[in-house]
C-alpha cells in the first residue's frame, strides 16, 4: 500500500517537475515552445565561451602539460590535504556516474545522436570553467583553527568577492544540498540498486541498505579517506571502462562513419521530426546535450572545486589544469567512449516488434541500453550474465560508490558553512554536525535506492540549475582573477579578510 501511494505521488510530481526542467534547459512547457532558447544552457555555454576567449584558448592549448601534471601531481608540492592527483581523483568520482552511462543513453534518447556533439561543446567551454574552479578554489581556501584546508565557491565568493555577497554564499550552499541529495545521492542510489538488481537479484531496498553502509565505513573518514579510496579506484576503473569499450568499437567499426554522421548530422538538423517548430530538433539536442553533459562534467556547477581546495599545492594555475583534465577525462574521454559504443554496437534488438540494428534505437531506457549495447559486443556469458552486461554493471556500481562518497563532503562542506554563520560556532560543532550529515547521507542512499527514477532524473536538472546560477556569477565576477592566475600571478586578486572568534578565522 506504501509503495503504491508513492508510485502515485511520483507519478504526480513528474508532470510540473518536468515542466520546470524543460523551461530551464530548453524553454518550452507543457511540450510547447515558450522561449526560442534554452535558456541556461545558453548561459552556461555563453559563460563557457566568455572564459575560453579571456584565458586565449589555455585549456585548449594547455592540454598536454594538464596530462603532464598527472604525473607530477602525485608529489605534494604545497600546504593541503590530498596530493594534486588524489583532488583530481576525488573530484573525478564526484563527476564519473550515472551520467557517463545512463545520463549519455538519456541524452540520446532526448536530443538523438545530435546531443552527443552538445555535449563535447559543453565540455570544450566546460573545461574553461573548470580551470577557472580549479585555480580559484586554490587562490581562495580557509583554514581551520587545527590547520585543516578546506575551500570552494562559498570560499572564494567570500575571500575574493566580501562579506558583501555572502547571501551569494547561502546560496549556492543551499543549492548544493538540494543537488547533493538529489542528483548526488537519490540518483546515484537509485542506478546502483537497478545494477545490483540486475546482476545478482539483489531486491533493491536491500541494495540501498548495502551500499550505504560501505558508504559510511569509508566517509567516516573524511576527505582524507575519501581521496585515498579515489586515488586507488578511479583511475583503474575508468581505464578499464575505457579498453573494453575500445575493444567494443573496434568490433563494430564499419558503423563508425555512419555514427558521426548521425551525431554532426543530428546536431544541427533545424527540421522537427514530430512536425513541431522549426529548429525543435537543434533545441531538443542542445538542451539534452548541455543538460547531461554537465550533469557529467560538473563544469561550472561549482561542485568539483570543493575537492581542488583541499590539494597539497600552492598554485593556482597548477591546479586549474587539473581541474580542466578531469572535465576532459569525464566528457571527452569516458562520456564519448560510452555514446559510440551505444550508437555503433550492433545486436538483435526490437523496437515496437520490428528489429533495429543499434540499442539506442531499441525498446530500452537508460543504463539499459548501455548496457544491451556492451551485451551485444560481448555476449558470451559467465554463469547467465554477457560478460559485456558484467562489465557495464560492474563499472557502474563502482563509478556510482565513489561519486555517492564524494557528494558526501560536498554537503557536508555546504551544511558547514551555513552552520559557521551562526556566532558562536564551534569546531567542536562543526564535527558533530559532519558526523549527523553522513548518517543522513547514508539514510539518504537507503530511500533513493526505491524512488522513481524518471522524476529523480528531472529534478536533477532543477537541483543542477540552482547550483549553477549562484557559482557562474561568482565566476563572472571574478574572471578578471582568473585571468591574471592562468598567466602565473599566484596572490591576483583582492583579499577579504577579518579574523573572527568562529570557524573559519579568515572571515
Amino acid at each position: 500500500m506504501a509503495a503504491d501511494t508513492q508510485m502515485t505521488l511520483d507519478q504526480q510530481l513528474l508532470g510540473p517537475v518536468t515542466n520546470v526542467a524543460d523551461f530551464i534547459w530548453g524553454g518550452t512547457w507543457d511540450g510547447v515552445e515558450v522561449l526560442p532558447f534554452p535558456p541556461l544552457a545558453i548561459v552556461l555555454l555563453g559563460a563557457g565561451l566568455w572564459f575560453m576567449i579571456g584565458l586565449r584558448f589555455y585549456p585548449i592549448t594547455n592540454l598536454g602539460s594538464a596530462v603532464k601534471n598527472l604525473f607530477a601531481g602525485r608529489k605534494k608540492g604545497g600546504a593541503g590535504e590530498i596530493s594534486p592527483f588524489a583532488a583530481l581523483s576525488t573530484a573525478l568520482s564526484g563527476q564519473v556516474g550515472t551520467g557517463n552511462l545512463a545520463g549519455v543513453a538519456t541524452a540520446i534518447a532526448l536530443g538523438g545522436p545530435g546531443a552527443i556533439f552538445w555535449m563535447w561543446v559543453t565540455a570544450l567551454f566546460g573545461m574553461a570553467l573548470a580551470f577557472a574552479e580549479g585555480a580559484l578554489a586554490i587562490r581562495y581556501r580557509e583554514t581551520t583553527s587545527e590547520g585543516t584546508y578546506r575551500g570552494g565557491p562559498m570560499s572564494y565568493i567570500m575571500m575574493g568577492l566580501g562579506p558583501k555577497w555572502t547571501w551569494l554564499a547561502i546560496f549556492f550552499c543551499i543549492g548544493t544540498l538540494i543537488s547533493g541529495l538529489v542528483t548526488g545521492n537519490a540518483i546515484q542510489a537509485n542506478a546502483v540498486a537497478d545494477g545490483l538488481n540486475e546482476l545478482f537479484g539483489i531486491q533493491e531496498w536491500l541494495g540501498g541498505l548495502i551500499v550505504a553502509v560501505l558508504v559510511f565505513i569509508v566517509i567516516i573518514g573524511g576527505i582524507k579517506s575519501i581521496g585515498r579510496v579515489a586515488e586507488s579506484v578511479v583511475p583503474i576503473m575508468a581505464l578499464a571502462y575505457i579498453v573494453m569499450a575500445i575493444i567494443a568499437i573496434i568490433l563494430n567499426i564499419q558503423d563508425i562513419p555512419e555514427t558521426f554522421g548521425r551525431i554532426f548530422g543530428g546536431a544541427f538538423n533545424v527540421q522537427s521530426a514530430s512536425g513541431g517548430f522549426v529548429g525543435a530538433a537543434v533545441i531538443l539536442a542542445i538542451r539534452a546535450g548541455v543538460a547531461r553533459g554537465l550533469f557529467s562534467n560538473e563544469a561550472g556547477q561549482g561542485s568539483t572545486p570543493i575537492a581542488h581546495a583541499v590539494a597539497q599545492t600552492d598554485d593556482p594555475e597548477f591546479q586549474g589544469r587539473m581541474a580542466m583534465l578531469g572535465t576532459f577525462i569525464d566528457t571527452i574521454v569516458i562520456c564519448t567512449m560510452t555514446a559510440l559504443v551505444i550508437l555503433t554496437v550492433e545486436g538483435n534488438f526490437t523496437h515496437a516488434g520490428q528489429p533495429v540494428l543499434h540499442a539506442w534505437q531499441a525498446d530500452l531506457d537508460g543504463f539499459a541500453v548501455t548496457s544491451g549495447a556492451f551485451a551485444a559486443a560481448f555476449p558470451f556469458a559467465i554463469g547467465s550474465i554477457p560478460l559485456g552486461t558484467l562489465v557495464a554493471s560492474l563499472a557502474l556500481l563502482l563509478f556510482v560508490f565513489t561519486t555517492l562518497l564524494t557528494w558526501s563532503y560536498y554537503g557536508e562542506r555546504a551544511i558547514t558553512f551555513l552552520y559557521d554563520r551562526i556566532p558562536g560556532s564551534t569546531l567542536g560543532g562543526e564535527k558533530i554536525l559532519h558526523m549527523i550529515w553522513r548518517v543522513l547521507w547514508c539514510v539518504g542512499i537507503f530511500i533513493g535506492a526505491s524512488r522513481e527514477s524518471d522524476l529523480i532524473w528531472r529534478m536533477g536538472d532543477i537541483a543542477n540549475a540552482v547550483m549553477v546560477l549562484p557559482n557562474l556569477l561568482a565566476l563572472l565576477l571574478l574572471s578578471g582573477v582568473v585571468f591574471a592566475l592562468s598567466r602565473g600571478d599566484k596572490t591576483a586578486g583582492k583579499d577579504f579578510h577579518a579574523e573572527t572568534p568562529e570557524e573559519p578565522e579568515e572571515y
